[in-house]
């Protein structure tokens, strides 16, 4: 399977803290749901995660794409962080 990251998607990445390594991994792990325009791909990643001079325990990665024959075209990234209750 070939996974084609564009600019728009390469940008949000960078603004919501995901990596290309993550991205990757969340389509080939293949946990997907049905989305308005394709197919939203989803992760949690859990570990201590600083992002912006906060620490959480959880980061879900929303990966939205188009999906043509053997290719997933990544459109854009969604990124939540979450703490546990404490």
């Amino acid at each position: 399977m070939d996974i084609i990251l564009g600019p728009h998607s390469r940008k949000r990445m960078r603004e919501r803290g995901a990596t290309e390594k993550e991205v990757i991994e969340t389509v080939k792990k293949l946990d997907r749901y049905p989305a308005k325009n394709g197919v939203c791909y989803r992760r949690n990643f859990q570990e201590k995660i600083d992002w912006r001079g906060k620490v959480y325990d959880n980061k879900q990665l929303n990966v939205y794409a188009v999906k043509k024959n053997e290719t997933v075209v990544v459109q854009t990234v969604i990124v939540k962080y979450s703490r546990r209750a404490q």
